[in-house]
Parts: C-alpha cells; structure tokens; sequence
C-alpha cells in the first residue's frame, strides 16, 4: 500500500540524543510486559501484541530518545510506563473500539481511577493486564513524588483513559470534530500532558508547586501536547484512518473541514504544528522568567523549571526521531530515517529555522491602523431566535444616569453619546430576556464596565506599553472585590497594595467597586470568592494581550482561541450561572466533557462572532490585531475575504457542535449520572440560557451603534489622539486590550441567576 502523501518538512529545533541505557530498558520492559500478560496472551479471545509486535514498536527506543539523561532505574520505569499506556490503546482498540460496547467500555474505564490513589494504598484488585500494570507502575512512581504532582498526574492520566469514550463515540456515530474542538480532546485523549508530567520525573524536574498552575505553566504543557499529537497525527494518518477506521486524527479532521486533499491537510497540519512550537518558545523565553520572579521561586524551583523546559524539547526531538524508525507508524518502514544520523542535526536544525521563518517572520510584521475599510459579513448561521426584555427602555435610561454617576462620561474615554450609541442594554436584554428591571440594570452596568475597560486600557496602557501600570491595576481591581463574611467591601487598609491605596479612583475603579458591591451582596463567602477568581481570570488574560502588543507579536491561532475564552469574560460568566444554579448540580457535573464542549463551543462562536464585526474597527482605528480574521489571514497567508469566510466556517462548526452536545450528550450525561428532575431541568435550563446569550450578542451586534462604518470616524487613527490627560492610568484601571467588543464577555447568559444570588 503506497503512502497517501509524503511527510512534510517538519520544524525540529533541538537535537535529537539517545540515553546510554537503551539496552537495559528494553531488556527490562520486555521482561515487565510478559510478566503482566501483555505479550502473546489474548483478552477475551481478541489477540492485543506478539513479540514481534512488542519488539518492532521499540518502546524503548522511544523512551531513550525522549530522555536523553535519564538514569537507568528512571528510564525503565519510564517505559514501563509508555508500554502499558500503548497497550491501553491497542487493548481498548480491539476489545471496545472495534465493537463499538460504550457500556462495557464505560464499565472498563471507571475501575481505572481506583489504582491511582493520591493517598494510601490500593484496595482494589486488579483484573487484567491494565488494571495490573497500572497498580504496579502506580506504586512504584509516586513515593518520589509530591502529593501535587501526583493529583496532576492522577488528572491527565484519568483524562487519557476516560475521553477515551469521546472516540469511541465520533467512531460509532461517524462524527468527525471540528478543528478547534479536536485540538481540545485530542490534547486530553492523546497522553502527552501525561507525558509531560513523566518528564517532570524522568527529570528530577518536578514543577514547583506556587507555578505549577499558572499560565505560562500551562501553555508550556499545551503546547508541548498539542506538537506531539499533531505529528503522531501525521506519521499515524494510514494506519488509523486507512486500517482501523479512526476517525480521530488531525490530517482526517482538516481534509474534512477545509474539504482538500490529504497532502495539503498534512501540511496544514504540520503548520499548525510549528505554530505551537514557536509558541512553546515565545512562552518559554518571555514568559517563564517573568513567573519565576513574579513568585520567587528558590534556586532548587529555578534549576528544576529549567530542567523541565529542556526535557520537553528533547521529547519533541526524541519523539520525532522515534517516529521515524517505529514501525506503528508511515515512515517507509523506516526508510525515513536515513541520512538522519545524529551528526546532521545541525543541519536539520539550519533547514527547520530557514523553512519556518515566513511564518514567524509575519507573526511580529503587524503595521496598526492599515485602511482596511468596512467587512462585507457573510451569512451567519444562528439557528435560535432573538429574546429581548420588556425592561429595554429603563435600562436604557437607567445606564445613562449611571455612567454619569461612576464617571465613565466623563469625556476622558466615553462621553453620554457614545454610552447611549453603544446601547449595552440591548445586549443585556437578549442575553437575559427575562430579567427583573433591576436585573437588567445591572446587566447592563456590568457590560458598560466591560467595554468601557475595552476602550480604556489600550489607551493608558497599551501605547505607553505599560505592563507593570497594567499589572499594579489589576490588582487594585482585586482588591475592590473584597471577600470576607460581613459580604463585599472596598478593602480599609490605605496603604493598599504595596502602599498603593485601595480607595477607588477613577471611573473604572469606582464604577466596579459599584457593581461588585451590589452584584455580591448576596452571595455566600465561597460565592463571591468563586466569583471573583473568574475575574482574576478574566484580567490577567489582558496582560497577555497587553505582552503580545509589546513585542508586536500576532497570536497562535490555538493559544488565541484559547485566550479569548479568557479576554471575553467566558469564565466569568460560567461561574455566574453555575452560582445561580445552587449546590444542586455535582461538581462532577459542571466537570464533564459534555457541560465543558457546550460551554466552549457557545465560547468561541460568540467571540469569533465579535471578531466578525469588529475587524474593520480593531485593525483600522484602534490599530489592534488580536482578531481572529487577523489570526487566521497571518497563519494562513490569505486575504481578509478568505479569512473570513474561515471565521464564519469556525463559528458554524462550533454552533452544530453546540447543537449535538445539547441534542445527543446532554440527555445522555442526565442517564449517566442518574440526575434528579429538578437537577436535570437545571441543566436544560442552562443550555436555553446559553441559547439566549449567543443569540442575544447576534443581535446586539446588528442594533448597536458600535462597529459599523458609519460609527467610526469619531475614532482617531492617530496614536495618542484621545487626549487623556497625562497620569491617568496611574493608580490606574485595567480593561480589555484589543477591542473585544462584547464588553469581555461580562454580563452574559450569567445575569439570569442574579436573582437567585440574591444580587440587587
């Protein structure tokens, strides 16, 4: 069988080595294997490996690529530990997979979790080889590990196993995902923040625990998967899709959603996975530092962060060079990897930097404020009718007395005729139809809060570059949203924030100080500190769009589309809801694959939705790219018209997502789970409420007085035009860099619970 398309140039920065102990690990892990049946012992009738199997996929062999420095004792656990998550997958594959029994598979997978214990011993006793396998590698791993690093691993591990059902599910229905929805479950499907957190072993590089959650963490560790899975994508294409019928893989989902060939999908995809490399290295080199510090982290943390960075590069290197000679994989049985002695890397790394940068060359080549002139939109599909509240014309009024009161219309950023234009109580009353006039008051008020933010942070911060003013305002912004039983208050201590006083000043602060109190009023503690981590969230995201302008640098599609879930409030505004909503609904609930694909989906359709609209005012007058028509016509190298009409293929493809998660996974999670009625009428009311938010933002995009041409010559061009008086920023207040429209997303389908959170 000849290959489908040949293997792209791929981008492999670091050299690749090989560890001493090859041969001790692959005597050892072959030993293992037969000791747990998993070599020539068939399960269920259903044959899983051969020894020539085990010996031609050299697991090993892997392992020793992908850490280089390990020790002997480590690397053999280490691929232990790679040859029994190999022979889940084969052993899923034939046992469930290929007969398509969710019940059994799901039976299968939930006594897994039982032999990874954070604390204490195993109880259970194991049944099968994976059961078994797992209860050793677990005992064995995790006494040199930290309780944190056991619940990550804990974490990814029952990730890999459990959305194992998310592809049986796409096989037995024929699904195929969309892009962004396939990189988000490959990431968790796929294993490598697993493989991650074993580099964190393997290493003796264990994250420290005060950076181990943070952003730059993260994305280290996202970014790190999402290369890893993207290239098995490439090298896996003929074996899965060819021979077994999957339906889950990279190159598969583009040639689908692009409707092109498998050679053009693969090199889309292979671009995909040199974007997320260049955003490893962006993350690694610019953000790391800066959390390091920021945490004063010890020399120990220090030394082992930068043990950690280096063992994911030489995973991707490693796992590369494995690729080639695997014989799992389409490499011309090997063929690939001649002339791929370790000698060459230097010229391979020469070709990889000289092949990759156009592509990184145009991410940092954004010249503001180009006369791109108005967007003709394309047809939008939005398949739920508008609502609006009968309460429109007080809130209309109401907003105004408001803005006139906190001094949002002081003339500074806003005037009154620009907060009537805007009409953020048109957005208010779609997203929640059926709101109180209160309610709807303060609905209003908080997306006024929002995209006043929008308008004001770029101009005191952005084009002063102003990273720490940006971050001494937010967190003055925290402080205002004070947490403490007696209920919400502007914190008494006027030495504030490394002696900054915490008394509001300026509109921004005084007019959230407002809100706040008057949202938070009648929250409980754990309420209010949920509520207020959503907009910690929400404004440390800012300061990533605030970086990215500094170093003049256009976003990776998938980090941007992951980060504006962030700029546009989607957190918030989830937490929201989930307040309303009480302590009726399990934690596990609001944790499940359904509840988070319907979430991100209704996401991301609005946002692409705003970018839509918002293009010709973000790129002409505010000189912004963090766009997604911008992201897409850089990565792609297209025009706008073109990157439109992706955008608009990107936000269909999320609303049918969103429409089969309600339609077919919702009912199901409600059997799952075994819900109550008033539970399970909780959780339909929250996909109606979701409903309303995305329809609601349609049309407000439509009736405001916002984005349109002739909205925005009042808009300078001109740098610095706005005339703000010099010093305000400082203490300052923080806001949405960027044009996010949508008021950072504040104020959506949320609002409809403030009632049952007691909030005035």
């Amino acid at each position: 069988m000849g290959q489908p398309y040949e293997l792209p140039d791929f981008y492999v920065p670091h050299p690749a080595r090989i560890n001493p102990h090859l041969d001790g690990a692959r005597a050892h892990s072959k030993s293992w294997a037969y000791d747990f049946d998993m070599i020539d012992v068939p399960q269920q009738g259903k044959a899983i490996w051969d020894e020539h199997d085990f010996d031609s996929h050299d697991y090993a062999l892997l392992c020793a690529y992908t850490h280089p420095d390990a020790t002997g004792p480590a690397l053999d656990l280490v691929t232990d530990w790679y040859v029994w998550v190999f022979y889940f997958d084969d052993h899923f594959l034939e046992l469930y997979k290929k007969t398509g029994d969710i019940p059994a598979a799901t039976a299968y997978l939930d006594r897994l979790p039982a032999f990874m214990p954070v604390e204490g011993d195993i109880t259970s006793t194991p049944e099968n080889p994976v059961e078994r396998g797992l209860a050793d590698l677990w005992t064995r791993t995790v006494p040199a590990m930290s309780a944190g690093w056991r619940q990550r691993f804990r974490q990814t591990t029952e990730a890999l196993l459990a959305e194992s059902l998310w592809e049986l599910s796409n096989i037995t229905t024929g699904r195929i995902a969309n892009p962004i929805e396939y990189v988000e479950m490959r990431r968790k499907v796929g294993g490598a923040p697993w493989s991650a957190n074993l580099v964190e072993y393997a290493a003796g590089a264990e994250v420290p625990v005060e950076i181990a959650s943070t952003r730059p963490m993260r994305v280290l560790s996202d970014t790190f998967s999402d290369a890893v899975h993207l290239r098995n994508d490439l090298f896996s294409y003929q074996r899965e899709v060819e021979v077994e019928g999957e339906l889950n893989n990279g190159v598969l989902v583009i040639e689908r959603f692009v409707g092109c060939g498998a050679q053009q999908a693969a090199e889309l995809v292979n671009d995909i996975l040199t974007s997320r490399l260049h955003q490893f290295e962006n993350t690694a080199l610019t953000e790391v530092p800066r959390v390091v510090e920021e945490h004063q982290v010890d020399p120990a943390g220090r030394l082992a962060v930068f043990n950690y960075v280096k063992g994911l590069q030489d995973w991707q290197s490693g796992g590369h060079e494995w690729h080639l000679r695997s014989s799992r994989y389409m490499n011309k049985g090997g063929m690939a990897a001649e002339g791929r002695g370790l000698g060459m890397s230097a010229t391979r790394l020469v070709a990889s930097l000289v092949a990759t940068a156009p592509y990184r060359g145009r991410s940092h080549q954004f010249v503001p404020h180009q006369a791109v002139g108005p967007t003709n939109l394309p047809s939008i599909y939005m398949p739920f009718a508008a609502q609006q509240s009968p309460h429109l014309g007080t809130a209309r009024f109401a907003i105004l007395s408001w803005g006139e009161r906190t001094g949002i219309t002081d003339g500074t950023i806003w005037d009154a005729g620009m907060l009537e234009a805007f009409d953020l109580p048109l957005c208010a009353a779609g997203i929640f139809p059926d709101a109180t006039p209160e309610q709807l008051d303060l609905a209003s008020a908080w997306l006024a809060w929002g995209t006043y933010a929008d308008d004001y942070y770029p101009a005191v911060f952005g084009r002063r570059r102003d990273l720490a003013g940006a971050r001494v305002s937010n967190q003055r912004l925290s402080a205002i949203m004070a947490v403490d039983s007696l209920g919400p208050s502007v914190p008494p201590d006027p030495r504030g924030i490394s002696g900054v006083p915490t008394a509001p000043v300026g509109a921004l602060e005084v007019s959230l100080a407002d809100i706040w109190q008057r949202t938070a009023a009648g929250m409980t503690v754990e309420q209010q500190r949920a509520f207020k981590q959503t907009v910690d969230s929400m404004t440390e995201s800012w300061l990533w769009e605030l970086a990215n302008q500094a170093q003049n640098r256009i976003p990776d599609p998938v980090d941007y589309i992951e980060m504006r879930r962030r700029t546009f409030g989607s957190e918030l505004t989830m937490s929201l809801c989930r307040i309303g909503h009480g302590e009726r609904v399990p934690a596990e609930v609001y944790r499940s694959r359904p509840i988070q694909a319907m979430e991100n989906a209704a996401a991301d359709y609005a946002c692409l939705l705003n970018d839509l609209f918002s293009y010709h005012k973000e790129i002409q007058y505010d000189g912004d790219f963090h766009n997604g028509v911008l992201v897409v016509q850089n990565f792609l190298a297209c025009d706008k018209e073109r990157a439109v009409a992706m955008v608009n293929e990107l936000m269909t493809a999320r609303m049918q997502q969103f429409e089969q998660v309600v339609a077919v996974d919702l009912p199901a999670l409600i059997t799952g789970f075994g819900l109550e009625d008033d539970v399970r009428r909780i959780v339909l009311r929250y996909a109606d409420e979701l409903r309303n938010w995305m329809s609601g933002i349609l049309a407000w995009h439509r009736g405001c007085h916002r984005y349109g041409a002739a909205d925005l010559p009042h808009r300078s061009t001109r740098p610095g035009a706005l005339g703000i008086p010099a010093g305000v920023g400082v203490p300052g207040a923080a806001g949405v860099p960027g044009a996010i429209g949508i008021p950072a997303g504040l104020g959506t389908s949320a609002f409809r619970i403030f009632r049952k959170a007691g909030a005035a």
